[in-house]
């Protein structure tokens, strides 16, 4: 909100502040905005541009000024989805993961089964403890947790 306030402040003179924004990892939370212009031909095509490249926690804003030159449905949404497409065209992106962590206990004969586990599916191991069976704590990508957890257990981890 504080993004789009200052972009309306800052270009209180366009005739026009459209955007789209996505936000959260499950890209469930996105809102957009044609601010006046015909309804679908701004916002809908900067959405599209965010989701053509499967981005998230994004805001694209588009300010346009009046040319004098009326370019119709058309001509508008295809104005607003390459200014969006210059605009990611020339940002940098920056990839995050969404890490789960994972606490697994086992006990130590089946340390080296567990350790190689680990070490192919990339987790990183945060914590590490031994009293009467070894514990540990992992974090991986979520998108990886599942067969993690899959192999852990035929090691007899978990």
């Amino acid at each position: 909100k504080t993004y789009l306030e200052y972009y309306q402040k800052k270009y209180f003179d366009a005739r026009h502040v459209c955007y789209a924004y996505m936000l959260g990892h499950e890209r469930k939370n996105f809102r957009t905005n044609d601010n006046g212009e015909p309804s679908g031909t701004a916002s809908k095509p900067i959405l599209g541009q965010i989701n053509s490249k499967e981005l998230t926690d994004i805001l694209i804003v588009v300010i346009r000024y009046f040319g004098g030159i009326k370019l119709g449905t058309g001509g508008l949404a295809a104005a607003y989805k390459a200014a969006a497409a210059d605009a990611l065209n020339n940002a940098v992106i920056i990839e995050k993961t969404v890490d789960e962590e994972v606490t697994v206990v086992f006990e130590y004969p089946f340390m080296n089964d567990v350790m190689r586990v680990v070490k192919e599916e990339g987790a990183e191991i945060l914590v590490q403890s031994y009293d009467k069976s070894y514990k540990m704590t992992l974090r991986i990508r979520r998108s990886l947790m599942e067969r993690l957890r899959s192999r852990l257990l035929c090691k007899g981890a978990i």
